[in-house]
This record gives structure tokens, sequence and C-alpha cells, in this order.
């Protein structure tokens, strides 16, 4: 199974940080495996909605899926350990909460070795990811907790600012990560001056000698 790797979609996904996340889509072959990075702080709800559509080559155009054509979800943490892999079906929604900050892998498949109606065909998927405060279903809220406008805007506000102090905190543990990279790069550089320096020393030394030996083999000295 070919898998592809779409860092440019982790862009456009790392912008539901700060905006409402734009839906995007893309179109997989029969034995195709695509992964989106997603950049996410720790303890933040994602979820994730699909659509599928098959391509009919009488009409010359994507109509929705049957509903045997089913996609296969995979998610990876930074430490590529699997936190979800499940089946869904030919539209759906999956959840999860990440525990450790990082990139996240986000790959989906499809079930097309089982279908006869995929042969050769091509699918596209239509993909929405939202993370953060932007999961949550504010009317439903207001409806059930009975919250005025004001109160819904104060919860909003207060969302979002818990959301932007776990950025922040992301972004420092980033940086420092960052930085003990770089020190341990400068030190093992250093170290590796030092041993090349070291060699050219004994290096010398030892040529110094063996031109000594020379020229005392040949009376020259």
């Amino acid at each position: 199974m070919k898998t592809f790797f779409v860092p440019a979609a982790g862009v456009l996904l790392f912008l539901a940080w700060i905006y409402p996340s734009g839906a995007l889509y893309f179109h997989i072959g029969e034995t195709e495996k695509k992964c989106f990075i997603e950049e996410i702080p720790d303890e933040t709800m994602v979820i994730g909605k699909y659509r599928t559509q098959l391509w009919d080559k009488q009409s010359g155009s994507f109509l929705p899926s049957t509903p045997g054509l089913g996609m296969h979800v995979e998610i990876k943490d930074p430490e590529t350990k699997i936190i979800l892999s499940r089946q869904y079906g030919s539209d759906g929604r999956f959840t999860f909460t990440s525990h450790t900050p990082g990139e996240h892998q986000i790959c989906l498949h499809s079930n097309s070795t089982k279908m006869a109606l995929f042969a050769g065909g091509k699918l596209r998927v239509h993909l929405d990811v939202q993370v953060g405060e932007h999961t949550n279903n504010y009317p439903e809220i207001a409806a059930k907790d009975k919250l005025s406008e004001l109160q819904l805007r104060v919860r909003q506000l207060l969302d979002q600012v818990e959301q932007i102090q776990k950025e922040q905190n992301y972004q420092r543990y980033r940086e420092e990560r960052f930085r003990m990279t770089s020190e341990s790069t400068n030190q093992r550089v250093l170290w590796w001056s030092i041993a090349q320096t070291l060699i050219l020393i004994v290096t010398g030394i030892w040529q110094m000698k063996h031109l000594k030996s020379f020229f005392e083999a040949k009376k020259l000295v």
C-alpha cells in the first residue's frame, strides 16, 4: 500500500488553531494511503469529518459513494503510538484527544480491495478537521445549559483563552526541544573539533618520528 504524507495539509489544519477550520478534499487510488501531519497541543480534542465520492465513468463526474465502501482511519501520536484505528463507512466522523504535544499523523485509506465497483477508479475524500474550541457545538451547549447570548459569548471567550494557553505551552515545549537539540549539536561539534585536533597532533608527532627514523637510517642526521 502506498503512503503519501501531505505536509501542506498540515499547514491548512494548523490554521484551525486560530481560525475555524476549512474543509479540503483529496483523491486516493485503490491501494493508496494518505497521511496528514497535524501539530496539536496536549489535552486537545480533535474532531474529523469526511465524506467520499466515487468516480463515475458514465457521467464523467464524482458521485456519492455506495454504503459498502468504507474508510479506515488511523491516528498516531508523536511517539508513533496508535491512538485510533477504526473502520468507518463511506461518510464518517472520528474523534480523539491528544495526550502528547507534537505532530500527529492522520491516515486514511479505503477498503477498495473488497469493492469491485472501485476497480481502477479514483475516490475523492472531503475532509474537515476541527481542533480545540472549534470542536464545540455552541448552539447545542446554549440550548442544553440554557445560556443567554452574553453567557454563551463569555463561554466562547473562555474556551478560546484556554486553547491559546495550550498553544503557548506547546510553543514553549517546542522551543525547549529546539534548544536542547541545538545544545546537543553544539556539544557534538565541539567534541568532534577536539577529536580532529588531537588526531592532527598525533599524526604530526608520528610523521616527525617517522622522518627522524628515516633520516637516521640514511645517516643524513
